[in-house]
């Protein structure tokens, strides 16, 4: 495996089932829909595509990438910008994502590392991650011995027995454990330290755009998994040297072209009808045949379809998809500054223990064409969120991260705005107490229809743009072996904990057997 799909010994390889090694050798080559290009879906076309399926990709949007997609924009001075949903963090355990992008850029020359995380506390202290160890424990350790909000002590009045599914993760199993319980009342029940619990929230609860209240624990242990105790990789990570169209979307949308995939942006997907050979899709109007359907849509968008698709699934598939729910809205907010912020500030700043505001970027520090922006105008450019916002009032909102903004680099008070971009979205999958259960996986009951998405139901040890990610190839394959053609290899960190003896006092105390 090349570095640039990881490093860590213990990477766990799904091989692919095997079977013909393209779709031309089939008695016909069959023909697939993939609804939405996000990552699963451009995932799921990939994995198609390069196995001889005919692929066409169905866009709601008029840009790629979903989520991680970018737009033009023209600001008042003239200048004309790439606009996005904003920063997001390419970990190097995303071993599916990061392989999607290797089919474009080999040595992920276009993604260029940040080295640390630093996290603001609600008294200005100021935990980080950098130089950390990169294997467990020793990377938990060495941040609980250094950090100012989570000291040694702390770590001893944990409760160690309670704790254990923290280091203990396999999925499904940790479902069965804790799904039911919030992430919240879980640090509680296992004396997280109160002033520590920043540190929780704001890496691994907030990314998922909701209240810790709201969150699974389950989902909570498990992000802890990937990202620091079940992984060697530690919690560097990468971002994009250019816009996500430039740096990721376009070159793969040249690549998908090369293998005949056609792609059509703002071109939503009213309807489907199950056929004795395949699907009707109805867009724009229009309705046309395929053998099968990949449905990579947003959860909003998924159950939209599917209430309009009576033919589609059973009754109880049916009733999981409508039940999917979306996390609570958030507000992205871009400034195009007159004057830039002071050097010594981090290009990412972690501050959802200051509300309103989850997070500072300084996009001038790493994106090329935010970078030539600012050395033109002699300015910066600065984005700031805001999740689970529970201000409605997107104009107060605004004005309250600015404030924020302002109280911690100071010397953005006086800085003129050349230009201010408001994104106001409710599109993220909610993975509340009790969801797993009922979440609807990536094979459904028609072998010839598959899920991929973010929201959707895997059991690895995966998240955000990774689970995205493998579900896509998850798709490609499940639609592969219903041809009897060869999948792709699916990675991820170890799906149990790396310590021993902590895995075996787990297996003493659970029924491994149970059930949600």
């Amino acid at each position: 495996m090349t570095p640039s799909l990881g490093t860590d010994p213990r990477i766990v390889t799904r091989p692919a089932l095997a079977g013909l090694s393209d779709a031309g050798k089939t008695w016909r080559r069959p023909t697939a829909a993939v609804v939405g290009a996000g990552i699963a879906g451009l995932t799921a076309a990939t994995g198609l595509a390069e196995r001889g399926v005919t692929v066409t990709v169905f866009e709601r949007e008029t840009h790629l990438g979903g989520r991680v997609g970018g737009w033009r924009e023209r600001l008042p001075d003239g200048s004309d910008v790439t606009m996005s949903r904003g920063f997001h963090a390419f970990f190097r355990q995303y071993y599916n994502l990061r392989a999607l992008l290797t089919r474009t850029d080999p040595h992920l020359e276009r993604l260029t590392p940040l080295t640390d995380y630093p996290l603001l506390d609600a008294h200005g202290r100021t935990d980080t991650f950098a130089g950390l160890p990169r294997n467990p424990p020793w990377n938990a350790l060495a941040f609980a011995w250094r950090s100012p909000t989570f000291t040694p002590r702390d770590l001893l009045r944990i409760s160690g027995r309670d704790a254990l599914p923290l280091a203990t993760v396999s999925v499904p199993k940790t479902y069965y454990e804790l799904d039911k319980t919030d992430a919240k009342s879980f640090l509680e029940s296992i004396n997280f330290p109160a002033a520590a619990q920043h540190l929780a929230f704001e890496v691994f609860s907030r990314s998922f755009f909701a209240d810790p209240s709201e969150l699974s624990a389950a989902e909570l242990a498990t992000m802890f998994h990937l990202y620091f105790l079940g992984s060697s990789e530690g919690l560097v990570f990468d971002v994009p040297t250019e816009p996500f169209p430039q740096a990721l979307w376009d070159p793969l949308a040249a690549y998908l072209a090369d293998r005949r995939v056609e792609i059509r942006t703002g071109t939503e997907v009213s309807a489907l009808e199950r056929t004795p050979d395949g699907f009707d899709v109805e867009a724009a109007g229009r309705t046309e045949h395929f053998d099968a359907v990949v449905l990579a849509c947003e959860v909003t968008g998924l159950r939209k379809i599917v209430a309009a698709s009576p033919t589609l699934g059973t009754a109880p598939w049916r009733t999981a998809v409508g039940a999917l729910r979306t996390a609570p809205p958030f507000l992205i907010r871009r400034l195009w500054l007159d004057r830039p912020v002071h050097p010594d500030r981090s290009p990412f700043l972690g501050t959802g223990s200051v509300p309103p505001l989850d997070n500072i970027s300084l996009l001038n520090r790493f994106e090329g064409e935010a970078r030539r922006w600012a050395a033109h105008t002699e300015g910066s450019v600065v984005e700031l969120h805001a999740y689970a916002a529970t201000e409605t009032d997107q104009e107060s909102l605004a004005g309250a991260m600015d404030e924020r903004l302002h109280e911690i680099y100071p010397e953005t008070r006086e800085a003129g705005v050349i230009g201010a971009i408001n994104l106001w979205r409710q599109d993220c999958p909610l993975f509340g107490v009790g969801d797993f259960a009922r979440r609807p996986t990536v094979t459904t009951p028609d072998p010839a229809l598959a899920l991929a998405g973010d929201g959707i139901r895997i059991d690895l040890p995966v998240a955000l743009m990774e689970r995205a990610a493998a579900t896509g190839w998850t798709a490609a394959n499940t639609l592969l072996q219903h041809w009897g053609i060869t999948g792709h290899p699916v990675r991820s960190v170890p799906n149990r904990g790396r310590i021993g003896v902590l895995n075996r006092l787990a297996e003493s105390r659970y029924f491994t057997g149970a059930r949600v």
